[in-house]
């Protein structure tokens, strides 16, 4: 398994779950020299960030990006994959679209959390679903082109009113015309909506593409009450070699967030 670290470089998510923010250079080099093999982006947009540049912090710091964030799409432009006006989900569609070419370019995949969306007022499930599969699965077709999975994120109830649960999320992707999507194990969203972590990674470990690794509290793992050590044995036992990305809130600060990330990763997968 490998670590990673969230940067953020979206001024309107300030209070969201990303350990470190804005610059970008200073942030990779932090990452770098706390021994985190990669970093995870989430940037306004598929062509916020100079990818010349960053191709060259990467090299200077030999770290990789694992994967990149769309939210932004949703935060930044109210864009979401199952929005009741078409045009609103062409956008949506398109916008995820382009972050998939810019992840690929580093061979990282794209996230698909927020911009699912949720089921609108007045809007039957199954209609929600019908525009959720359409949009997902042509950019998981995209992303096939492009070399890179796609990433789909089950949120708890709170954020989402779609898929909480894996058990909804891989009944549903059975029923979709592509193999191309795995799914986000956030360790946080599982805490509120799974009856056993563990045993939902034993059960689901196949689907399982990426790892947000926080705590119950959605702090550094050791901050909260969440029981790695029979996730980490479940995730051992299904030979996960993916990332387990901190998105995690930067608290007391960035720094501390991160030394205590990857402390916690070198304790239970060292």
């Amino acid at each position: 398994m490998k670590s990673a670290v969230t940067i953020a470089l979206v001024p309107q998510i300030k209070s969201g779950p990303w350990v470190f923010w804005e610059n970008i250079e200073d942030s990779i080099a932090k990452a770098a020299a706390l021994g985190f093999n990669a970093v995870e982006l989430f940037t306004a947009s598929a062509t916020a960030v100079n990818t010349t540049l960053l191709q060259q912090l990467l090299e200077t710091y030999h770290i990789r990006i694992c994967a990149v964030g769309t939210g932004a799409g949703k935060v930044v432009q109210g864009l979401t994959l199952t929005d009741a006006d078409a045009d609103v989900r062409a956008r949506a569609i398109a916008f995820i679209s382009e972050m998939i070419d810019f992840g690929a370019a580093f061979s990282a995949p794209a996230i698909i959390g927020s911009m699912q969306g949720n089921i609108p007022h007045g809007t039957e499930r199954a209609i929600a679903l019908q525009w959720l599969g359409e949009g997902i699965s042509i950019l998981a077709n995209k992303a096939v082109k492009k070399g890179v999975r796609l990433i789909y994120e089950p949120l708890n109830r709170y954020e989402t009113n779609i898929f909480n649960c894996f058990a909804d999320a891989v009944a549903w992707l059975k029923t979709l015309d592509t193999n191309n999507i795995q799914l986000l194990a956030d360790l946080f969203h599982m805490n509120i909506e799974e009856a056993s972590i563990p045993e939902t990674i034993y059960q689901y470990g196949s689907y399982i593409g990426h790892v947000h690794f926080a705590d119950s509290n959605r702090r550094a793992i050791g901050m909260g009450h969440t029981p790695m050590s029979d996730i980490a044995k479940a995730l051992q036992s299904i030979s996960y070699s993916g990332y387990l990305s901190a998105e995690v809130f930067p608290l007391p600060n960035s720094d501390a967030a991160a030394r205590q990330t990857i402390n916690a990763f070198n304790t239970w997968f060292k």
